[in-house]
């Protein structure tokens, strides 16, 4: 059962959390004290030896990271007070506690970083019980994420009626629709977008049959006044009632949806360095939250906990550009943390940023090594073509295989291009499918998910293949080397024209994913 997250329940959270820091990886360094200036710190951390992206690769241990895993995994379980097993799904209690653990080991760090946090409203919706029938079928069906429940969470009774056309225009909706359910293609727009035009005609429900063979689960986004209950549909489920519906028959259906949508507050948290040029900035993240269905171990604590041990790891050095790291929260629900930071950055403020780098997902048991396919060629920011060609050669120089995967909206990276900053990444992995030929290049086994646990209660501390962890890592920890040292033939970045921005807007991808959402 979905308990709301209550924060006078928080009493016994300081103590855990205390107990997971007692652990051997955090970091035996002591904090300066509250008087000591910035200047202190810049002194002290500019003696040390100057970065470079083998020097810091080599300070990855594998031990580490499982350490942190198991400090994630035990901070997780204590949302079982409220839902049973664990989870850092936001507004949990073990949401609550990985950003207290992730500050906690950021501060502890002789004055090496700055800290920030951002307060942000985020959307969580939960879907308790649905139902459809059209004529005398039991549909099988997904209700839309974020779907609004169907009129006083009852049971709505009413004709079907087809849209003239993908429902991406409220012309597509005639009169005949209101009062009844929409049945809409698949295809050209946001769900949303088809389920707002339907609400504004009047519909009182909407069920989006599938353009392609499978079942069809997405989500509505931002919720809007005009959204209604919204249903996805197999496409051969509604080939039978377009039938009819084209024959001239009147069909009848009954649609139920009971669900809520809510807006809580949840934050992102930042560290730069103290040192290096702050005009030229590295900057990586990785999401801090899971789903509700599980602890998130692998996703996306392999990729958080990497950006902390790095972040630990790189206090041995010096810097010449300066780095910032990321903690995302509400990734799951649709990219929200990442989205709203670089929504709100000053044209100032987005230029100091040459480059992101999106880490969600670096152990995945049945693996592949995977870089985002970014490319000049379909638009994406000057520079992530570069970064593309950079993940390649640090593959190739750790002795491993790789593959590309495309650049289609699944991860935090999306904010960052959609802002016009160069981005990109590596995973192992999510529910695709591993095929014959992948197995020849990594292991593994053909014809199953990446990650079999994927957003699901056993991805635990037995979801993560320690092999594949350390080899991301180290090319991680080899990213944050490499241009925290220098930008040397990386893309200038320059401020953006309003005549320029809108431009680039205006040709801005269409994603087919917001995170492990479909959208359209």
């Amino acid at each position: 059962m979905y308990v709301k997250f209550n924060p006078s329940a928080l009493l016994p959270l300081g103590l855990l959390v205390s107990s997971v820091l007692s652990s051997p990886t955090f970091p035996q360094q002591q904090p300066l004290g509250q008087n000591d200036d910035l200047s202190a710190a810049i002194r002290i951390h500019s003696k040390k030896p100057a970065v470079d992206a083998e020097s810091l690769a080599a300070t990855i241990e594998t031990e580490n990271l499982l350490k942190r895993a198991k400090d994630l995994y035990t901070i997780a379980k204590i949302s079982e007070l409220d839902f049973g097993h664990p989870t850092r799904v936001i507004g949990s209690r073990g949401h609550v506690a990985t950003v207290e653990y992730v500050k906690k080991v950021l501060s502890s760090l002789g004055g090496y970083y700055t800290l920030g946090e951002q307060t942000f409203p985020a959307v969580s919706g939960y879907i308790y019980e649905s139902r459809l029938v059209i004529g005398d079928t039991v549909i099988p069906h997904r209700p839309m994420s974020l779907t609004p429940p169907t009129k006083n969470k009852e049971p709505v009774l009413a004709k079907v009626v087809a849209a003239a056309n993908d429902g991406c225009s409220e012309s597509d909706f005639g009169e005949d629709v209101k009062g009844a359910i929409a049945l809409i293609e698949r295809g050209n727009c946001s769900f949303g977008q088809k389920s707002e035009n339907a609400g504004k005609a009047g519909a009182v429900a909407a069920v989006v049959y599938n353009n392609e063979p499978g079942s069809l689960s997405g989500t509505l986004g931002t919720p809007l006044d005009h959204h209604i209950a919204t249903f996805g549909i197999a496409r051969e489920d509604a080939k039978p009632i377009l039938e009819q519906l084209k024959a001239g028959k009147e069909v009848d259906g009954s649609a139920y949806i009971d669900s809520e949508v809510n807006v809580i507050r949840t934050k992102n948290v930042i560290a730069q360095t103290v040192l290096g040029d702050p005009e030229n900035c590295v900057m990586l993240g990785g999401h801090s939250d899971s789903v509700e269905e599980g602890p998130g171990i692998n996703d996306d604590g392999s990729g958080s906990m990497t950006l902390l041990e790095v972040a630990v790891q790189l206090t041995k050095f010096s810097v010449n550009n300066c780095v910032r790291f990321a903690w995302w929260s509400g990734e799951e629900e649709g990219l929200l943390g990442s989205t709203w930071y670089a929504q709100h950055l000053t044209p100032e403020e987005n230029k100091k940023i040459r480059l992101f780098m999106d880490y969600d997902m670096l152990a995945s048991v049945n693996f592949a090594y995977q870089i985002y396919n970014a490319t000049d060629a379909e638009g994406d920011p000057k520079g992530s073509e570069e970064l593309r060609n950079f993940y390649i050669e640090g593959y190739k120089g750790l002795g491993v295989n790789y593959t590309f995967i495309p650049f289609d909206g699944r991860s935090d990276y999306v904010g960052f291009i959609e802002a016009g900053i160069p981005a990109g990444g590596v995973a192992t992995g999510a529910e695709g499918i591993k095929t014959p030929e992948e197995v020849e290049r990594f292991g593994g086994k053909a014809g199953e998910w990446y990650d079999p646990c994927y957003h699901q209660l056993c991805d635990d501390l037995t979801n993560l293949d320690a092999t594949a962890w350390n080899v991301n890592a180290r090319l991680v920890a080899k990213s944050v080397g490499k241009y925290a040292e220098s930008f040397k033939g990386f893309p200038e970045r320059t401020l953006e024209s309003d005549e320029v921005k809108a431009e680039r807007k205006k040709s801005a991808k269409k994603w087919k994913y917001r995170g492990s959402k479909l959208v359209m």
